[in-house]
């Protein structure tokens, strides 16, 4: 095989396991949600079928001539690449949960073989180009060069690129379908030579999983690059939508009644947004994720006049938004794309009566955005008497909640948890709102309010009821923020 050639396929085999290794990210999110979990059982179930491809690669070109099994290898890697779509979805419809098991498992099913086929295909290479025993470290040393050279292309290619223009399927399905055609040319070529036969076998199978994978109905109504977005109709509510992203039903929205808060989480933050200032009068607020813009409208609908900035990560979602959820954007209601951690940075200071903190990743808030520096932040946004609402998940031990409830203490002068008391107890788990700020929390209109709904919500405020709840938790900071590990601790 010539030099060239030999690199090449060194280079596109490699770089084809990394496009895979980004993608599972989004393939395994509506399933078990998008946490640093997902991405290390991801990486660690990839790399483990590296290692052990690269091992069995090297023992088979010792025991078989490469020229026959080269080209059925990669072919085999390509319709195993194919696979992976309609094996995610079998499994994954089978509600396998969203922890270290469960991720694990369906990254197994998906990736562990096409990442082991198509990582043999270097020392197979390898032993085809050694045929002076003077150059073997020159020739071992290119290749291995070249192959990490295309797996740097495959993740710069897919995080910034492919994913932003291409939902995923058609990027698994061109992936897999290039490997099966390189795999079928090169056994024409290099293994007709040495009495090799077509991988007729591999070329079934790929044509089944391909098949498979576009006919089989996918979990996503919209893709972006971050989440897989459904909008679904409330059969009870004809002008209901909920919005959900990946595994978290994340907004719902009244299309003919702004007014309207479904999730017992909005109504909460409704009620805090009545502490701010005397009914009816406009407030500014800075809004720390968008989703389906449900508060939002909310604050424009009950306080006519009010400004409203929104921080959304997603375009995709924002598009969502207008096309689907009846959001209008103007003067009154801005939404600016981009991480908030960074778009917060240009906000002025002391220009809102409120922030509102509703990002999420998974049922995770992104870690960046839950630290003492990032509250301090918010904090230097807020106008005098202004409040920090955050909305979280988590349970029971509540190892995330009780952090985040010590890190606002270390940043604001009061703070309130406002949950049911079986959450505040720690024998259930949910959402939780917390409320921070420089000046005293009206409590008493919060806690009537919520009463007054028929909700057995209690606001925690007194500094030792707030000392009970922490009860020793760390305080977060940008070196220190294990959000997913206490959201989902290891047991």
């Amino acid at each position: 095989m010539p030099p060239f050639a030999a690199g090449l396929l060194v280079f596109f085999t490699s770089a084809a396991v990394l496009v895979l290794e980004i993608l599972a990210g989004r393939l395994l999110a509506p399933y078990v949600g998008v946490t640093l979990e997902t991405y290390t059982g991801i990486i660690g179930t990839v790399l483990a079928g590296i290692s052990l491809g690269t091992w069995w690669g090297g023992r088979l070109a010792d025991r078989e001539d490469p020229r026959r099994t080269l080209g059925p290898m990669i072919a085999l890697g390509g319709a195993l690449a194919l696979c992976t779509i309609p094996a995610i979805r079998l499994f994954g419809g089978l509600r396998l949960g969203g922890g270290p098991v469960a991720i694990v498992l369906l990254a197994f099913v998906g990736f562990f073989a096409p990442a082991a086929v198509l990582s043999a295909v270097g020392p197979t290479v390898v032993k085809l180009q050694l045929a002076d025993l003077d150059k073997t470290g020159r020739i071992v040393g290119r290749l291995s060069a070249l192959g990490t050279a295309g797996a740097i292309l495959g993740t710069f290619l897919t995080g910034f690129l492919l994913v932003a223009a291409f939902p995923t399927r058609p990027i698994v399905l061109g992936v897999g379908g290039t490997l099966v055609a390189v795999g079928i040319t090169v056994s024409a070529t290099l293994g007709r030579r040495a009495g090799g036969r077509p991988p007729a076998g591999v070329v079934a199978l790929a044509v089944l999983a391909g098949a498979l994978g576009l006919l089989a109905p996918g979990p996503c109504q919209f893709e972006s690059a971050y989440f897989c977005a459904r909008v679904v109709p409330d059969p009870d509510r004809p002008s209901g939508r909920t919005l959900r992203l990946d595994t978290l039903r994340h907004s719902y929205v009244d299309l003919d009644d702004p007014t309207h808060l479904e999730f017992t989480y909005a109504q909460i933050m409704g009620d805090v947004v009545a502490t701010v200032a005397p009914d009816g009068a406009p407030i500014d607020a800075l809004h720390i994720g968008g989703g389906g813009f449900s508060l939002p409208r909310y604050i424009a609908a009950t306080r006519p006049g009010s400004r409203s900035r929104v921080l959304e990560l997603d375009p995709t979602l924002v598009q969502i938004a207008r096309d689907e959820l009846g959001l209008v954007t103007g003067p009154d209601l801005q939404v600016r794309v981009g991480d908030a951690r960074l778009a917060l940075a240009d906000e002025p200071a002391a220009a809102f009566d409120l922030v509102i903190g509703d990002a999420f990743g998974g049922q995770a808030v992104p870690w960046h955005l839950a630290t003492a520096e990032f509250a301090g932040e918010i904090a230097r946004r807020l106008r005098p008497g202004g409040l920090y609402a955050i909305n979280l998940i988590d349970y029971p031990p509540l190892g995330f909640a009780r952090a985040e409830a010590a890190t606002l203490r270390a940043v604001f002068d009061h703070v309130a948890v406002i949950a049911p008391p079986e959450r505040i107890a720690r024998r259930e788990g949910g959402n939780f709102v917390m409320v921070a700020s420089d000046t005293p929390i009206d409590v008493e209109q919060i806690q009537r309010r919520n009463t007054t709904r028929g909700d057995d919500d209690v606001v925690v405020s007194a500094a030792a009821e707030l000392d009970a709840f922490v009860d020793g938790a760390p305080v977060l900071t940008d070196d220190y923020a294990p959000v997913d590990q206490l959201l989902n601790p290891a047991t």
